[in-house]
């Protein structure tokens, strides 16, 4: 498909445009300083937020800015448009308002728990070390692609009770749902597989059930009554979908960033006790996740006269990178310590599976250095990006000494 080149960012932008997949940095701080709520008429048309203050803002407004349509792609070009079905209920919680975000946010919490979490420590790290057993000899692996991608899926697989075997067709689902914003039979195509699958599986449950979280949301209930199946696929297909794109994106971001910045690597391995707080610095930096509402009402913010109906993106990531904000802010500061991104959103919407997402980023670079603590990247020209709602490095491939044995 041809796309139109961007007139102005201001009043033009196109969050699919190359550049701003590639390196949307440089327009963000362009438009905090021109126009820090932009404009486009793309996809019947959308509001663009950029500072920490408007993105916070109108993330707890719940009153204004709804979240019944959170895609950055309105769903009547795509998926729906051609042909996927229509999930009754969206993807609650994070598609809903109260009272029913509130109740189905209630649904998730236990299995994203401190301690449901540490239940996957283990096996996360035996997965991350078996990956980079399959490639270690070989002095090059892809970053992205051949650990990144590998490791939430399985995760999710285990927290939905289904084979990780399948894990290659769930992320090929996920991608397709989620990256291919301009191609909606494809788009449609990876939603048909995700709902049938699912569907299968709920069915399974009620005749013998697992513990999993479908099998807790089949025979689970809500004021006395059991889950409409409707719900229970909008749930798990939210937890196939979010748990396994977002993670991936944050984690081959952060290796990204290692095997370009070899100083903070090699701080890191003479300094693991840091390793939290850089952890956290990579989330900020590279956040991956822009989340759009839907105006209720005709209403003016910023100085800026939003329609009812219109499309705003919250973009959690520019907000991030605020130099209002956040000292330096353009810069990755591994030490920082004050730091109060909203790589997991803000108010009542923010991630219900943080504490997963955290973990599963700090166990694979954890283990990513200990088995790997020199690489760079083979080929810049080869790494490829993500973007839309989901932005994240696709290929990374680096080399490294093949030396370095498990312990």
């Amino acid at each position: 498909m041809e796309r139109t080149p961007v007139a102005s960012w201001e009043t033009d932008f196109d969050v699919m445009d190359p550049q701003y997949v590639n390196d949307p940095f440089p327009i963000w701080d362009t438009l905090r300083e021109t126009c820090p709520v932009a404009h486009t008429e793309r996809r019947r048309g959308a509001w663009l937020l950029t500072t920490y203050e408007d993105v916070t803002a109108a993330a707890h407004d719940i009153d204004a800015f709804s979240s019944l349509q959170i895609s950055v792609i309105r769903p009547e070009e795509a998926p729906n448009g051609a042909g996927a079905p229509i999930l009754p209920y969206g993807l609650p919680p994070i598609s809903s308002d109260p009272p029913l975000h509130t109740w189905t946010r209630r649904l998730l919490l236990p299995w994203f728990s401190h301690k449901r979490v540490e239940s996957y420590e283990a096996m996360t790290r035996e997965l991350c070390h078996r990956l980079i057993d399959g490639f270690i000899e070989d002095g090059r692996a892809d970053a992205a692609e051949g650990y990144a991608q590998q490791i939430p899926v399985r995760v999710i697989a285990r927290t939905l009770g289904v084979p990780d075997t399948l894990s290659d067709t769930f992320t090929g689902w996920v991608r397709d749902v989620l990256e291919f914003a301009d191609d909606q039979e494809r788009r449609a195509a990876g939603a048909r597989g995700i709902f049938q699958y699912l569907t299968e599986e709920i069915a399974r449950r009620r005749e013998d059930p697992q513990d999993d979280l479908i099998s807790s949301l089949v025979h689970g209930e809500h004021d006395g009554a059991p889950l409409d199946e409707g719900l229970i696929l909008g749930i798990c297909s939210l937890v196939m979908i979010a748990g396994i794109d977002t993670t991936w994106s944050a984690i081959g971001s952060t290796l990204w960033h290692l095997a370009t910045h070899p100083e903070d690597t090699a701080r890191l391995v003479a300094e693991p006790e840091l390793m939290p707080i850089a952890i956290e610095e990579f989330l900020r930096a590279y956040a991956p996740v822009t989340m759009a509402r839907l105006v209720t009402e005709d209403v003016e913010f910023q100085g800026c006269p939003m329609k009812k109906d219109d499309k705003v993106l919250m973009n959690f990531p520019a907000a991030n990178r605020d130099p209002a904000v956040f000292e330096r802010a353009d810069e990755v500061i591994i030490d920082r310590e004050k730091n109060r991104h909203v790589a997991f959103g803000s108010g009542i919407h923010r991630c219900a599976g943080s504490n997963l997402a955290r973990m599963e980023l700090t166990v694979a670079v954890e283990t990513w250095l200990q088995r790997i603590p020199t690489f760079r990247v083979a080929d810049p020209d080869a790494v490829t990006w993500a973007g839309g709602q989901v932005r994240g490095p696709r290929q990374v491939p680096v080399v490294f000494p093949g030396q370095f044995t498990r312990d």
